[in-house]
């Protein structure tokens, strides 16, 4: 199933709850969380993601970029994250960070960044409910799509199938209208966005890559 995923990090906080539900047509809201030592930025973290929570029922996508995020797993539970998306490069121990996930009954997602080589996810096949494969340096909104990683979501999607999995592939990071099409023939099917969704009229954005992501899906 194809899943729009709009990114709040590129909303306007003055209005962060008229722009939620202002997109709630999407399947979700993706909730980026940065410590300014795994990217050299710093975003929002628990208190913004419980204000969000009493305002939504939609599926809450949290992805943390941030050191060994095991350490806030039930912090992130609590303050009501449907998913929880860690990095391969930020843990000491992944498996253990995902089993803590599912332990707490979110679905665990597991991402990495444009240098890291898909190969790594293999181990995790078993345990990932998601792969997210930034198609940016994490860290900033607003960036361009980085070409390699579109053959790296191929190369994932095919490895997928080759072992009879179906896991949903996120990608986040210079998506645009432009190549939401080459995105999705590639083999991701969760779309995460935010400039795209946020600037200009958010509804009519939303609906023109909802439609998009249903006639692709039955293409």
């Amino acid at each position: 199933m194809n899943l729009l995923s709009p990114s709040i990090l590129a909303a306007d906080f003055g209005n962060l709850s008229d722009c939620i539900k202002r997109a709630g047509k999407a399947d979700m809201v993706h909730f980026d969380v940065m410590d300014g030592m795994f990217v050299p930025n710093i975003s929002f973290g628990i208190p913004i993601l419980e204000s969000v929570r009493k305002i939504t029922d939609i599926t809450l996508d949290v992805h943390l970029m941030i050191e060994e995020p095991i350490r806030y797993v039930k912090k992130f539970k609590d303050a009501g994250a449907d998913i929880l998306t860690i990095h391969y490069e930020a843990c000491s121990d992944v498996r253990e960070t995902m089993d803590r996930i599912h332990e707490l009954s979110m679905k665990a997602g597991l991402a990495i960044k444009p240098d890291t080589d898909i190969s790594v996810l293999k181990d995790y096949y078993d345990v990932a409910d998601m792969f997210l494969v930034m198609t940016v340096e994490p860290g900033f909104g607003g960036q361009t799509l980085i070409e390699k990683c579109v053959t790296k979501v191929k190369e994932l999607r095919e490895s997928l199938k080759s072992t009879g999995l179906e896991t949903d592939i996120e990608v986040d990071g210079g998506i645009t209208r432009d190549n939401i099409d080459t995105i999705l023939k590639a083999g991701a099917n969760v779309i995460v966005m935010g400039s795209s969704v946020y600037n200009g009229d958010i509804e009519k954005n939303v609906e023109f890559f909802m439609n998009r992501l249903k006639e692709e899906a039955n293409a």
